[in-house]
């Protein structure tokens, strides 16, 4: 602190999960709380993929970073984008080129797509992290059927009919179960010239199952479920190339397709390789047993941007298992953050960060899911309706969650979406 009289600052860079959770937990500490922020908004990222599907509008799954934090007198919100952190003057850069100290910083940054070294895949094959990513997705999407309408050529036609997701995580399970529906259902009585019931999409995955962080049974239940709805799913290899009319597999097989989406990997946000301490390939700062940096006490790093280990009942690291870059583990991680700061402000030792797993979902189309809670593996109709009602239950904000709720109902009674709206034509 510059002078004894000020109250301690806090400067949270990310109003995602983490970065909001750990915003709220200092509402009642003795220190000054700076919200840092590229957007004006929290965006509720489980939901991405139905803007990118059309079934929602964004205004429904994002949320005023102000307005969250309104009621808390202690909390500053700024729009700027930061791009260093210089620990040692205890000072943030930003793009604007303007400087900013702190007494304690927490990093909630999130992460963005990863391509293994093939960034020139990004423009073909655009990810899914933001809300400019989901409405370019949405773009390409829609595109696709208006390129089909148009043309003459069957097999060019099929090329656009076409949709390759790379990824069998949750983000592309979810994508690729959804779209055939969509299609299929929605869309296919508003074309004249194209036949959508023949859509094809594939699933490639480079691991023997898809869901890999699911247990077997329920990874196998899923696989399942998304060869019932149409979905062609592919384990076991991997793309090796990406071309504007299609994609390479290590099987040497050459699938037209003028879509391709990006749910393979993920990489920390770059701001983290400023701090001068070990990451690891993913870019993710390895943080103390408090998800503090080796070093400096007085900086956290929490959710996606931190390599955290999982530990047991006595508190010793778990070989090989890390925190999940899920938004539990980002919320979980900015309250501990939040509470350590605390702690440091009183002179306290601080505690270590304990993940607790709360559950894992994933959805695959309607009526279809896998659940696996504690003590409980849901499947099928039961496990959306699981998914159903914790997702709305999270949404942040009264309106968006009736919003939702009526779309959800409109869309399952009619198969109709509301969102298909294609704003421009860069394609």
């Amino acid at each position: 602190m510059s002078e004894v009289t000020k109250k301690p600052r806090v400067v949270i860079v990310g109003g995602g999960f983490g970065g909001c959770e750990a915003a709220k937990g200092l509402r009642a500490a003795p220190v000054d709380v700076l919200v840092l922020d590229k957007t004006n908004h929290y965006v509720f990222q489980p939901l991405l993929y139905q803007v990118a599907t059309a079934a929602l509008a964004p205004t429904e799954i994002t949320y005023p970073i102000r307005t969250i934090l309104r009621k808390q007198k202690n909390a500053t919100v700024w729009l700027a984008e930061v791009t260093g952190v210089d620990v040692n003057a205890k000072t943030l850069s930003t793009s604007e080129g303007k400087t900013i100290s702190y007494d304690y910083l927490i990093l909630a940054c999130g992460a963005r797509h990863s391509y293994f070294g093939r960034d020139d895949w990004e423009p073909l094959a655009p990810g899914l992290k933001t809300l400019g990513d989901a409405l370019e997705m949405r773009q390409r999407f829609l595109m696709a059927f208006e390129e089909a309408e148009k043309c003459d050529d069957p097999m060019l036609q099929q090329a656009w009919l076409t949709f390759v997701i790379v990824g069998g995580g949750p983000t592309g399970c979810e994508l690729a179960g959804v779209l055939p529906e969509i299609a299929k259902r929605a869309l296919s009585p508003d074309f004249r010239r194209v036949d959508l019931h023949k859509t094809r999409i594939l699933l490639i995955e480079n691991s023997p199952c898809i869901l890999n962080a699911f247990p077997e049974d329920l990874a196998k239940r899923a696989q399942q479920d998304l060869t019932r709805l149409g979905v062609e799913v592919r384990n076991g290899v991997k793309v090796t190339d990406i071309r504007p009319d299609g994609v390479t597999l290590s099987s040497g097989e050459e699938i037209a397709a003028r879509t391709v989406f990006w749910a393979a990997g993920n990489k920390a946000a770059p701001v983290g390789g400023s701090l001068g301490v070990p990451t690891d390939r993913a870019g993710r700062v390895i943080v103390e047993r408090d998800l503090s940096i080796p070093g400096h006490p007085e900086v956290f790093v929490i959710g996606d941007m931190a390599q955290a280990a999982l530990r047991d009942s006595s508190g010793e690291p778990i070989p090989e298992k890390l925190v999940p870059g899920v938004a539990q583990g980002a919320v979980q991680g900015g309250a501990c953050a939040a509470r350590n700061i605390i702690r440091r402000v009183n002179n306290h030792p601080t505690e270590p960060f304990k993940y607790h797993n709360l559950g894992d979902l994933a959805v695959l189309g309607r009526g279809a899911a896998i659940a696996n809670l504690p003590g409980l593996k849901l499947k099928g109709y039961p496990a959306w309706c699981v998914w159903l009602f914790i997702h709305v239950l999270k949404l942040v904000g009264y309106r968006n969650r009736l919003n939702v709720l009526l779309e959800w109902f409109y869309a399952y009674l009619t198969y109709q979406r509301g969102a298909r709206l294609i704003s421009n034509r860069r394609r």
